[in-house]
């Protein structure tokens, strides 16, 4: 991968470790271990190559598409059905056979349940957070909430490890960035994700601040960058905090995006053919999962969307059939699509929630917040094809193989990527602080 250009607005070495006092002492004393500073020059250039595997290098899959799907949505009427419970933990919602033999989703689910051999269905993932803002940290971060610290999400380590592709942002969220920890945390406000405003589903559509005002033509618009620069300069040497270099990032994103075409229609939907808008749904789940995959098809390197409210207390059944069915219009639309043209291979897709429901339904025909065990979905990006990984109890109650954590999945997702997640990042204090703690890659999950 070529580097970064000085200059640019990835180019920021907040993150780099700096020389500590530790580290000038011990420099100190190599004259006392009859070192010659040929010696220490050798030794800590073999140490460098030896840290090379820490670089993040582009892996098997080139973006990220993340579908998140607040509220908490219930694995035993989506992914991991249990016909054999008793009425109370099953539901009254049945299931049906997908194309992997001996596989079954809900009954709902009848355009996925026909790509499940493009598609890896988990269904142990397991964390210890049953409030809402909690098991959302943990799913765009890879992180347990900690009160000294807010960490980047997954979108931004991407943005942070990789910058800018084509001219466009290299983390956006649809329709908009759904929680602060869908942000960057700990690192530079610029690598927060590019908001579009405006559901892609709605009429009209158009992407917030995207074209030129009114009465400002191309050269004009050259001439008021070259001004900001300017005035950007003499604030940039009087003042070094991170919001006016991260304010410097926004404009040039901006001007890198409005002055690209190619970049701006990108975002214009009205682009695909109207057949294909109508096989992925005219409704918000199909057009930001079509605008999705015409961002990555463009260079976008991780896009994250959100998708319906799934937090289903009471009335689930009929809470489920009025949002499964467009979800399952939608991606089973965007795997094929994906595939159709040859992006499956190199596009890495998530269907994630915060966490899953209660195995058993509750007084109000509903089912309340449970983390112990629920469902995400992966495809693509290198991901093995039509299996199944892991597996709850006969209740749906906990895993009863291979426990999937938030740390195991997100280092998956990383190392498709090509990003090691023992690497370091400096925190504020200098605090160097691992992308991701304690997980592994699931070998079992790759192809």
């Amino acid at each position: 991968m070529s580097q970064p250009m000085k200059g640019t607005w990835y180019d920021d070495p907040s993150h780099f470790r700096r020389p500590t006092r530790r580290g000038f002492l011990q420099v100190g004393i190599i004259g006392g271990l009859g070192l010659t500073l040929a010696d220490y020059f050798r030794l800590t250039s073999r140490a460098r190559a030896d840290l090379k595997h820490y670089e993040s290098k582009e892996g098997v899959a080139k973006s990220v598409i993340h579908i998140f799907l607040p509220g908490g949505i219930a694995h035993q009427e989506t992914f991991d059905p249990k016909p054999n419970a008793p009425i109370e933990y099953r539901g009254e919602m049945g299931s049906i056979p997908t194309n992997v033999p001996g596989v079954f989703v809900n009954e709902l689910l009848v355009r996925t349940a026909q790509v499940a051999n493009k598609i890896a269905i988990c269904r142990s993932m397991t964390h210890g957070e049953a409030a809402h803002e909690r098991g959302t940290h943990n799913m765009f971060t890879g992180y347990r909430p900690s009160p000294a610290i807010v960490y980047p999400s997954m979108g931004s380590i991407v943005s942070h490890e990789f910058g800018v592709r084509n001219s466009l942002p290299p983390y956006v969220c649809i329709p908009n960035q759904p929680t602060t920890y869908a942000g960057p945390g700990y690192l530079s406000s610029s690598f927060s994700p590019f908001s579009l405003g405006a559901d892609p589903a709605d009429p009209g559509f158009r992407v917030q601040d995207l074209a030129l005002p009114n009465g400002v033509d191309e050269n004009r618009f050259a001439t008021r960058k070259t001004m900001l620069e300017a005035v950007n300069d003499y604030f940039a040497k009087k003042e070094k905090a991170d919001n006016v270099a991260a304010m410097d990032t926004f404009y040039q994103r901006a001007y890198d995006l409005i002055s690209s075409q190619k970049a701006r229609e990108a975002f214009d939907i009205n682009k695909e053919d109207p057949k294909l808008r109508d096989e992925y749904g005219r409704h918000a789940a199909g057009q930001r999962m079509l605008l999705a995959r015409r961002l990555v098809e463009a260079g976008v390197r991780f896009v994250s969307l959100t998708y319906g409210g799934w937090d289903m207390h009471a009335n689930i059944k009929p809470g489920m059939q009025g949002q499964l069915p467009a979800f399952d219009q939608a991606f089973a639309a965007l795997i094929r699509d994906l595939d159709n043209r040859g992006l499956l291979a190199s596009t890495l897709v998530m269907v994630s929630s915060e966490f899953g429901r209660t195995p058993k339904i509750n007084g109000s025909a509903g089912r309340d917040h449970w983390p112990k065990v629920f469902s995400v979905v992966l495809a693509g990006g290198g991901i093995k094809q039509g299996i199944v990984y892991g597996s709850s109890d006969s209740t749906a109650s906990e895993p009863e193989d291979d426990p999937l954590t938030v740390e195991d999945l997100a280092t998956t997702v990383y190392h498709q990527l090509g990003i090691n997640a023992d690497k370091e990042l400096m925190a504020p204090g200098n605090r160097p602080i691992e992308i991701c703690d304690g997980g592994k890659v699931v070998k079992e999950l790759i192809a």
